[in-house]
This record gives structure tokens, sequence and C-alpha cells, in this order.
């Protein structure tokens, strides 16, 4: 295994991680530039060289991972008895720069729905850097040639067909954006009432009327579900400025609100 698959390997399981890489070297040092150590929170492949210069590099990614930080930065090592960090000193003679790269897990947009709206959804959202997992309890809504043409576009893509979609809500991770909008409100409801009992923290839109909404809070907190709760569920979805009513306009509306919030660093 390579960097390269272990960096893929985090992505799959929404981890965040660290890339180390060694960019320059000046005199003697343990690794060549172009070196690569990936870090995650518990464990690290590869190596840029061991040592104190390495261990230290380890504590800033970590560090960088327990901050939420995005942005890269380089660290620069000094390789002789002279410097001291917390892990010691290291004698090579030479001096390293170490290029140290975030790589945070693509966020995760789950779309419960598979019909006219839904499938017009998928397609605005491929064409973003996201995980976009489509789930439909209908098989002949998931047929892989529906969606050919979502697999030119950046997203990680995952089609499911689950007769209990709710089943999906579980294996999210807390913060993905969850959007319902199936064919059947009895589905919704569960869906809704399954990304509450999940322990979440992003949005949740529901696709429909004022009206079903009501019928939807009220039946909500008849199973135990607080206001506070109840709230954390928008209805109806996308951004009110665009009223039109085809899907291809309610798929551009969800995707502009979905887009805005991101950008605006509101739940997602």
């Amino acid at each position: 295994m390579d960097w390269v698959d272990e960096l893929a390997r985090l992505r799959g399981r929404g981890e965040a991680g660290v890339l180390l890489t060694v960019a320059t070297v000046r005199g003697h040092a343990p690794r060549e530039p172009g070196a690569k150590l990936v870090v995650s929170r518990d464990a690290t492949w590869g190596t840029i060289g061991g040592g104190n210069a390495e261990a230290s590099a380890i504590d800033r990614a970590r560090e960088l991972l327990d901050d939420g930080a995005a942005g890269t930065e380089l660290l620069t090592f000094r390789l002789n008895d002279r410097v001291a960090t917390e892990h010691g000193v290291q004698c090579c003679g030479g001096e390293m720069t170490v290029l140290v790269e975030p790589i945070r897990p693509r966020r995760v947009v789950a779309v419960f729905g598979l019909g006219h709206v839904g499938f017009e959804i998928a397609h605005v959202l491929a064409r973003h850097e996201l995980r976009l997992v489509l789930v439909d309890s209908r098989a002949e809504a998931t047929l892989p040639e529906r969606f050919a043409a979502l697999a030119t576009g950046p997203a990680d893509l995952s089609i499911r067909h689950e007769a209990a979609p709710e089943r999906v809500v579980a294996d999210l991770p807390a913060e993905a954006t969850l959007l319902v909008l199936t064919h059947d409100h009895a589905e919704d409801f569960v869906l809704c009432d399954a990304a509450l009992r999940h322990a979440s923290s992003g949005y949740i839109g529901l696709i429909g009327s004022n009206a079903k909404w009501q019928r939807f809070r009220s039946r909500l907190a008849d199973e135990g579900h607080t206001a506070e709760a109840i709230d954390r569920i928008t209805c109806p979805i996308g951004i009110p400025d665009i009223t039109a009513k085809d899907p291809a306009s309610i798929a551009v509306a969800v995707a502009a609100d979905l887009l805005a919030r991101r950008d605006a660093g509101v739940p997602r």
C-alpha cells in the first residue's frame, strides 16, 4: 500500500488526515525531497526520516487535525546538535523543510428518493467535490444506467437500493447532509424520524408544503421528539427566491441553498 492508497482509505472512512512531504533538503538529511508520511489521529503510514523532526511534524499534524485547520504550512528543521526539540536532537548536519497538507474528508450529502426531483438534484451535486449517497427503495430508480452521466463528475458516488432506506441513516457520518424527498410520505416520515434519532449535527431537509410539514411536526412530537430537535428539519427546502416547481428548478434552488450554507459556515 502506498500513500495514495492510505489517503483513499481515510477518505472512504470519512476520516481527516494530514499529508507530510519533504519539500526541500539542504546538506545531509534522512530522506530525499518527495518522501511522504500520512498522519491520522491514531496512526501513521510511511516516513519522512524518523527521529525528532518526524515526531515534531507528526505532533503538528495532529494539532491541525484537532483544530480543524485546512490551510497548508511549511515546517523547517535544522538537523544539528545545537537545535533541540521536545523529542531530542538530530545530527544529520543539514536542513529539511516539510510541507504539511491537511486532507479533509469530503462533505457527505445523502439524497433519499431518486424520482424526478432527486434525479435532478443528484446531477447538480455530482458536479461538486462531495461524497454523494443516492438511496431509493425502488430497484428501478437505482439502475446504474440512469446515473451514467454522474460518473464523469468529481463527486464520489454511491447508489444504493434499500428496501428500508432508513437503515442507511445510521451509516452516515454525524455531519452529513440529508435530503428527504421520496415518492411516499410514509417513507419520508420514517426517514425524518431516523434522522432525528441519529446522533447527527448536519442539515436535514424535507421536501413538501407547509401543510405537510405541520402534519409531520405533530407526528414527530408524538414519537417523543422535542420541539428543539424537530426544528433541526428544514421544510420546505431550497432558497425561497426560486419559486418554480419543475424538478430542474427545485434542484437548482436546493443546491444553491446547500452551497450558501457551506460558504457561510452554517450547519450543513
